[in-house]
């Protein structure tokens, strides 16, 4: 199996505020002493961050307020300059550009979409998409036809003449998002972009981001405070605390296995169901053993499927891209994890005790 390609790679990321932090930071010869630089009055925002972030994948970046995760965000965007360590994209040093150089990564390669819409007020929906074409020096009538497909593109096809005060909050971050997505960026960076939203319009924009990624496959780097919103998007998760990483993994294993106690209050009231894909409950397929007419596949989480295998008498087959069997479920292991014991589960086929 190939290596993903690392879009997003962190070593050793520092950012600390204070007015003796980088002196401090000097003389520690690389040591790092947290304790000496809260003592010095200085504020860590970011602590030792070292990840990587592959091609095409979300990573959603989750903590409680103050605890860095838009602080490491606006670093590896370098909206923030950091105290130390090394960050690359694509392979590039990103803390060894220059402006022009900069400036260049962030046009061509960078989306960004923030809690606060900073939408034009006098200008339309067009005019706003459009906007950032036009600094790029696209052509009037180039712009104009990039933007109209992104209005397409989040559903807000027939208000593309309106002005911001005309929308309601969840169609003006669609407009936010079309224009993050207008200069077709590589990578996505979205700072609590539905936070700002009432709880079903959040969900429907959450169903909308869903469907573009789909679409788009974009390397994504995604901040909120909300542990249902990471479950939903997220291919993985990190949890911050006090600026420091406690725990990267996928969802599934961060609520079945969580580092610390910190991340285990995050998960004890997360349904099962709503993490475990059919991959990590199947069984093993028998060719001789009759199976159902339907299929899932084997990334759906089981919360998705399990009406439908538990309406089904036959083990249900579990298939992947190719549509190859690579095993089966059976309704009474999705009675186990509905309804059984919620403390140990079935993940492929072994009891997982959970703290």
């Amino acid at each position: 199996m190939s290596t993903p390609q690392s879009v997003i790679k962190c070593e050793s990321v520092y950012k600390i505020f204070g007015d003796n932090a980088v002196k401090m930071m000097k003389q520690s010869s690389g040591k790092v002493d947290t304790a000496a630089l809260l003592e010095a009055g200085c504020v860590i925002g970011v602590n030792n961050a070292s990840f990587e972030v592959h091609k095409g994948e979300m990573l959603v970046v989750m903590g409680l307020s103050g605890s860095g995760k838009s602080t490491l965000l606006r670093c590896i965007s370098r909206l923030t300059d950091t105290t130390a360590g090394n960050i690359f994209i694509d392979g590039e040093d990103l803390l060894a550009m220059n402006d022009k150089q900069l400036t260049n990564l962030r046009r061509n390669k960078m989306g960004m979409v923030f809690q606060s819409f900073a939408l034009q007020p006098h200008k339309t929906v067009l005019e706003n998409i459009a906007f950032p074409l036009e600094v790029k020096g696209m052509s009037t009538n180039d712009s104009t036809d990039r933007a109209m497909d992104m209005v397409n593109l989040v559903e807000l096809t027939g208000r593309e003449n309106d002005f911001p005060s005309q929308l309601s909050g969840g169609q003006q971050q669609r407009v936010g998002i079309a224009r993050s997505l207008a200069v077709e960026p590589d990578i996505w960076f979205l700072d609590e972009p539905f936070s700002a939203l009432d709880p079903l319009i959040r969900k429907e924009m959450q169903d909308e981001f869903l469907r573009l990624q789909s679409v788009l496959n974009k390397t994504i780097l995604f901040v909120t405070h909300d542990f249902d919103e990471a479950l939903r998007l997220a291919d993985r998760i990190a949890i911050m605390k006090d600026g420091v990483i406690v725990q990267i993994d996928t969802p599934a294993n961060i609520v079945l296995n969580p580092a610390t106690e910190y991340v285990a209050k995050f998960t004890r009231e997360v349904p099962r169901e709503r993490v475990l894909s059919c991959q990590s409950t199947m069984e093993e397929y028998d060719a001789s053993v009759e199976v159902s007419d339907i299929t899932v596949f084997k990334d759906d989480i089981i919360d998705s499927v399990a009406e439908a295998v538990l309406t089904e008498q036959k083990p249900v087959p579990v298939t992947d891209a190719e549509g190859n069997i690579v095993g089966v479920l059976n309704s009474k292991t999705i009675i186990h994890i509905l309804f059984g014991d919620a403390k140990r589960m079935p993940v492929n086929n072994e009891v997982v005790s959970q703290p």
